[in-house]
């Protein structure tokens, strides 16, 4: 019974014996995994860390600049809009000098050369000019000028101390011409056609005046208004709106 017992006690310890030795040995087998690069490998990864970096942020200066860019863009686009802006309002005002299609009446005394008893005007009514500048407008005339002045809509055309004048322009010698403007040949076309038999002709003739009308042509210039512009009944806005 003893002997029986030794040899499980010795069996039992060589067990646990060979199983240490085995963990052991498995333990000497399989070392802990270190980096075993050299050097170079070392720098080669490196050296891509580097060109990855330099990469983003190449890519995010190329986004800054097209941030920018379009920035830039945006605010010489709103330029652009208020430029054209105040060119529109400068033309339809009558501050810029117009050419396009149109027509040019020339007002001359019916007696060039008048016999005895007999007086050549040299000054225009200024009803018959107002007269004038409303059958014109009837007939669709854009931009239209007397005697080189230009018309606006604050012109002012009126007779001081028996002398015609236009803003403060005296009109003192004859013959005039009167350049009007119109959107397109076709335009001009019709509007020498109806100052063909315009009322305008038969009142010019009864005091004393001829109002030829010239053929149409494609190149006719109005020039610019040049007399100071006066605003009445305007005030600027306050800031924030406020009454």
């Amino acid at each position: 019974m003893d002997r029986l017992k030794s040899r499980l006690s010795f069996t039992l310890i060589a067990v646990i014996l060979g199983f240490m030795l085995a963990i052991q040995f498995q333990t000497v087998k399989k070392p802990e995994e270190r980096d075993t690069r050299d050097i170079w490998q070392l720098r080669e990864a490196l050296l891509k860390e580097k060109e990855i970096q330099a990469n983003l942020i190449a890519e995010i200066r190329s986004n800054e600049e097209k941030l920018a860019a379009y920035e830039s863009s945006r605010e010489q686009s709103k330029e652009k809009t208020l430029r054209d802006t105040l060119q529109e309002l400068k033309i339809e005002v009558g501050l810029t000098e117009i050419t396009g299609a149109g027509i040019t009446l020339v007002i001359e005394p019916v007696l060039e050369d008048p016999g005895i008893g007999s007086e050549t005007k040299h000054t225009v009514p200024s009803e018959l000019l107002r007269r004038l500048l409303n059958e014109l407008n009837m007939y669709q005339a854009k931009y239209v000028s007397i005697d080189g002045q230009r018309i606006i809509n604050t012109t002012v055309i009126r007779e001081i101390q028996s002398e015609t004048k236009i803003d403060g322009h005296s009109i003192k010698s004859l013959p005039i011409e009167v350049k009007v403007v119109v959107n397109d040949m076709e335009g001009a076309e019709k509007l020498y056609n109806n100052m063909q038999v315009s009322k305008s002709r038969d009142e010019f003739f009864i005091e004393g005046f001829r109002l030829n009308v010239l053929t149409p042509s494609p190149s006719i210039t109005v020039p610019a208004y040049e007399n100071p512009i006066r605003i009445r009944f305007m005030e600027p806005v306050k800031e924030g709106g406020g009454s």
